[in-house]
């Protein structure tokens, strides 16, 4: 059986979780793609993507106050829709989709821990840090939750002190310019519109998404009915927040074309501007500890969601001779898998797939909560209605963009879902005929 430990997380490490996963790629790995579809004035996507990700939280909120649980995403799309392929295909969408974020998140750590050695983002030794990374992680992980939620909890307090600091450094030599970043002779990396600029919020809705986290953990929060909801919304405002401060100092500092060509590193590129030399480092310490936090506090949430969905008899599982618990189990396939994306995809195609993922699953969980759950749940129709639709909008758009630009990574994710709902009917029919 699964080990879940009711009470072990308090308000302040929920938000540590929380803000320790969103706190990470988002921001690191993600401004210079939002930078890229959006144009001059990214930073506003950032609050576009805030806005959208505050609908969608709600449809979270109210399931987290009816069902507390431990398996969290896992336990509601059972609510809403039974114990069959739709609950079970959802559900692995979003935990697949947190293990790509894992990879992104350790990537970005390969990123940006190779600048202060002035190596190149494509050299070989991106992954193989992203890698040792994921190890660390998995070890802190089989210490237990009250050491990581005080680990997250401490480690998120310092960087986004550092991360503010170094914002409101930026703006001050800037002096608060309000200005978008300027082409610095024409943007000639993609033709930005409407469209592409919806799109970006796909990016930074992925940044956001971290929220997850905590309602992966809600039997464990102490007093979930109250404090699942606060959690969430604090961490969405604070890295909202940092989010928008930090877009704002690097587009006041860097040309828009600066900002793209250092797409990967980009608020490493903006440190040197500000800070020289020492900036660079700051900042590059700054996203190491960004990083070693989200990886961890992201780790923990997806293992013990698989865990919830094996103990459901939702998802097939095998023991390949490992002792301990199927948690414990469920956090090594969680490491191994993110291993082989960190080694096998590059930043940009990493961070589209999971967006993809993630918003199918997010509508998946709107539609269930409107149409099977209005009763029971007691939301307002048009909050969830609005989440719904835009989420629609945001994924058409960024779909649109990425079949002309990239249309590999849409036919990839596309498959990746046929064969995820293909299997797991396969499993689930195959587990009633031998009842």
């Amino acid at each position: 059986m699964s080990d879940y430990k009711k009470d072990s997380i308090s308000l302040k490490g929920a938000v540590g979780l929380g803000t320790g996963v969103m706190i990470s790629a988002g921001i690191f790995a993600l401004l210079g793609q939002v930078a890229e579809m959006a144009g001059s004035w990214f930073p506003l996507i950032f609050i576009g993507g805030a806005i959208v990700t505050a609908f969608s939280a709600y449809s979270y909120i109210k399931m987290s106050s009816e069902y507390p649980s431990a398996g969290g995403i896992g336990m509601f799309l059972v609510k809403a829709y039974g114990k069959g392929t739709i609950t079970a295909s959802a559900a692995l969408l979003m935990a697949i989709s947190m293990v790509i974020n894992q990879s992104l998140v350790a990537r970005t750590f390969g990123t940006y821990t190779l600048q202060i050695f002035d190596v190149n983002e494509t050299s070989f030794l991106v992954p193989i840090l992203g890698v040792g990374l994921l190890t660390f992680a998995f070890i802190v992980n089989i210490t237990g939750n009250r050491f990581i939620q005080s680990f997250t909890s401490i480690v998120s307090l310092l960087k986004i002190a550092g991360l503010a600091i170094f914002a409101i450094v930026g703006l001050w030599i800037a002096g608060f310019s309000i200005e978008g970043a300027a082409g610095g002779g024409g943007n000639s990396y993609v033709d930005q519109t409407l469209v592409s600029a919806i799109a970006a919020m796909a990016l930074t809705i992925l940044s956001f998404k971290g929220f997850t986290t905590i309602t992966n953990s809600g039997s464990e929060i102490t007093k979930p009915k109250k404090n699942i909801g606060r959690a969430i919304m604090i961490s969405i405002s604070i890295s909202a927040i940092i989010y928008v401060l930090l877009a704002w100092a690097v587009s006041s500092n860097l040309s828009l074309n600066e900002i793209i060509e250092a797409k990967d590193y980009a608020l490493a590129e903006a440190a040197k501007p500000v800070l020289g030399e020492y900036g660079l480092w700051f900042t590059v310490a700054i996203a190491i500890i960004a990083t070693i936090s989200g990886i961890i506090a992201s780790v923990f949430a997806v293992s013990r969601m698989l865990a919830m969905l094996t103990d459901m008899k939702l998802i097939p599982h095998k023991h390949f001779g490992m002792p301990g618990s199927i948690q414990k189990h469920t956090l090594v396939y969680t490491i191994v898998l993110a291993m082989l994306l960190t080694i096998l995809f590059d930043l940009s195609r990493i961070a589209s797939m999971g967006a993809i993922l993630y918003l199918v699953m997010d509508i998946i969980i709107h539609w269930g909560v409107f149409k099977h759950l209005r009763e029971k749940v007691g939301p307002n129709p048009a909050i969830v209605l609005s989440a719904l639709i835009l989420d629609v909008v945001v994924l058409g758009a960024f779909i649109s963009v990425k079949i002309s630009t990239d249309p590999l990574i849409v036919v990839l994710s596309i498959i990746f879902m046929i064969l995820i709902f293909a299997g797991e009917r396969l499993f689930l029919r195959k587990m009633d005929d031998s009842k």
